[in-house]
């Protein structure tokens, strides 16, 4: 089993490490008003063209489904991966995820017959080659290795589902949240960081990981070390050599700075670890930037003044809201006033495939 899922990481991992085209999806025609038919080149390289506003859409990774959640356009969705599972009114939608719990079947997504499949840039080609030949239209993005790339993201879902005016409103919640943290942590003493992912894996600095680690008033251990890949595999003794001051952990991997080699690094010995849930910290999406950084903050500088921002306070004036950009009312997180900061309501069971820290190596499975 561990040899399974050491090698699922690893083919994660490389297909991360592959660009997938265009840098970024460049839209053909300029069309602001948001309307259709739309036309532009997604991370392939395919040109792709939807006549009309799609009214069924199937998401093969969490991040994009809860970007639309976020916008206000649920309702479209018809297929879902299972680690979308945290989203309310998930358990009206179709698992496409793969009967083994890896990877996407084909014949599921085809059989939610869709108006448009978003995936992400780690989807096997052979899956997005499938469905394309299929006659279904894809959309496949590239990897989001800045909180600016999220905002895109963001931006580049609102355009291909009909929701342009809602994206405004979304990034200034998130950005506002960014801004909040950034300021409150300009002038403190950043903290050395380090997130392992398990079997020797971490979140290098052009990841958007690591853009919220910098964010939050911290510093991406990873850094000193000359490694191109976002997620490399490291050796015990680069580990020990990093000596990180914080560990910050995934929710479904909290025990890893008990194990070797992270519990005899500075942040092992002094049980300093900051523990976010894993649908926040892995998916590149608003909802998940806006908590995690907001817990990465209060984690890393739990003396520190924070300013931040409620959905329900964010104004944009040049957003009006319409019936289908409605916005998905989310609580507000929390965090505990003890060494581990953990956000509210874990979920069970998200950019790349499924749930893995728990068990070590998988952690990736619930990025993107």
């Amino acid at each position: 089993m561990q040899q399974r899922l050491t090698l699922l990481v690893a083919m994660l991992v490389l297909a991360a490490a592959i660009p997938t085209g265009v840098a970024g999806a460049t839209a053909q025609t300029q069309q602001e008003d948001c309307s259709f038919p739309y036309t532009v080149t997604d991370a392939s390289g395919t040109e792709i063209t939807l006549d009309e506003r799609p009214d069924r859409i199937t998401t093969l990774n969490p991040s994009a489904a809860q970007t639309v959640w976020e916008l206000g356009g649920s309702e479209q969705v018809v297929g879902v991966t299972v680690n979308a599972d945290y989203l309310d009114g998930f358990d009206a939608k179709t698992s496409v995820t793969a009967s083994d719990g890896f990877g996407i079947s084909v014949e599921r997504v085809v059989g939610t017959e869709p108006d448009l499949v978003l995936a992400p840039n780690a989807s096997r080609t052979e899956t997005v080659r499938a469905l394309r030949d299929a006659g279904i239209t894809v959309y496949q993005f590239a990897a989001a290795e800045t909180l600016e790339d999220v905002s895109e993201k963001t931006t580049r879902i609102a355009r291909l589902t009909g929701h342009c005016e809602a994206a405004v409103e979304v990034n200034a919640w998130m950005e506002a949240n960014v801004e909040a943290a950034r300021t409150a942590t300009a002038d403190v003493e950043r903290p050395s960081v380090l997130y392992p992912l398990g079997s020797g894996y971490v979140a290098n600095t052009n990841t958007f990981i690591s853009a919220m680690i910098e964010a939050s008033g911290g510093t991406n251990v990873l850094g000193e070390f000359d490694y191109e890949i976002g997620y490399p595999q490291v050796s015990d003794e680069i580990i020990l050599q990093a000596n990180p001051e914080v560990l910050l952990v995934n929710s479904r991997g909290s025990g890893l700075q008990t194990q070797e080699p992270y519990a005899s690094t500075t942040a092992g010995q002094n049980n300093a670890t900051v523990v976010i849930n894993t649908d926040y910290l892995n998916q590149p999406a608003p909802r998940s930037v806006v908590f995690a950084v907001r817990n990465m903050t209060e984690g890393f500088h739990p003396d520190v003044e924070t300013s931040f921002v409620a959905r329900s306070e964010v104004t944009v004036a040049t957003a009006t809201p319409t019936p289908t950009a409605t916005a998905t009312d989310v609580s507000e997180p929390t965090t505990s006033s003890e060494t581990t900061a953990t956000t509210t309501g874990e979920q069970p069971g998200f950019g790349v495939v499924a749930a893995l820290l728990a068990v070590g190596a998988l952690v990736l499975a619930r990025r993107e």
